[in-house]
């Protein structure tokens, strides 16, 4: 699934914390791009099933990713270490993430005030109440509409309960398992909400076009290429996306300036 770019405004408008492939490798045109096979450093407590990232160990990875990838180098040399944009785990958090699929800046956050301005208390109980004839009665399309009682009904179920002490793949096989929630809007929930230091979100817009400039690509690669290439950023994939992000903010912000 293609994803717009512009939710990436939507997170980085608020502060950190707020609630706002294939394994071969390809190559990128010459032999100084190869990966290397160096270790990475673990600036990460002991707790492989469900690391999560801190401010200190992010700008630990990040100095680390710098050192081994001169693309990433580069911007952390020119930009230094990511935010640690954020959103509190939970319902809303997952809900916001359906809502901005596939649709502009503009319009998710129309539909989500709509939502906050006639929902009270805003939680997964009470959307269930309202059902989905009432949310598209607020503007949500039949589709959406179905998505978000989905989400509703997992956080009521209990279906979710615990899905942050769950190893990455298992958390992201639970999220998976709520219709509505695609491989994208899993990954965003595990790298924003529950800070995992490697995942890497397919199908992002910005990710794959920030990263065809900093390597200097004669196209934007594909989502299957850009996946490939990220493996070299293992285990610190999340690290890489948030890097890449910032270089994507800052070059539209410098484009954007009159």
């Amino acid at each position: 699934m293609r994803i717009s770019s512009d939710w990436l405004w939507k997170i980085a408008s608020n502060s950190p914390g707020e609630s706002p492939g294939d394994r071969a490798l390809v190559s990128t045109g010459s032999g100084s791009d190869r990966v290397e096979n160096q270790p990475i450093e673990n600036p990460l407590p002991d707790n492989p099933r469900a690391p999560t990232l801190t401010n200190e160990s992010l700008a630990t990875a990040a100095a680390e990713l710098a050192r081994r990838d001169r693309h990433l180098g580069s911007i952390y040399k020119t930009l230094g270490v990511p935010p640690m944009w954020g959103r509190r785990p939970g319902f809303e958090t997952l809900l916001r993430i359906v809502l901005e699929q596939q649709v502009s800046l503009i319009s998710a956050r129309a539909v989500f005030a709509r939502l906050k301005s006639n929902i009270d208390p805003f939680n997964a109980a009470s959307f269930i109440l309202r059902d989905e004839q009432y949310l598209r009665s607020l503007g949500l399309t039949r589709q959406k509409a179905h998505y978000c009682i989905q989400v509703a009904h997992a956080f009521t179920n209990g279906d979710l309960q615990g899905v942050g002490r769950l190893s990455d793949e298992d958390a992201h096989t639970t999220l998976l398992r709520i219709k509505g929630v695609g491989p994208w809007t899993a990954n965003i929930y595990l790298l924003m909400a529950l800070k995992r230091p490697d995942i890497w979100p397919d199908g992002d817009i910005a990710l794959a076009t920030a990263a065809g400039k900093v390597l200097k690509l004669p196209t934007r690669p594909s989502f299957i290429e850009l996946g490939q290439l990220a493996e070299k950023w293992r285990p610190y994939r999340s690290v890489a996306a948030r890097m890449l992000w910032q270089y994507y903010l800052a070059d539209r912000e410098k484009r954007l300036k009159p």
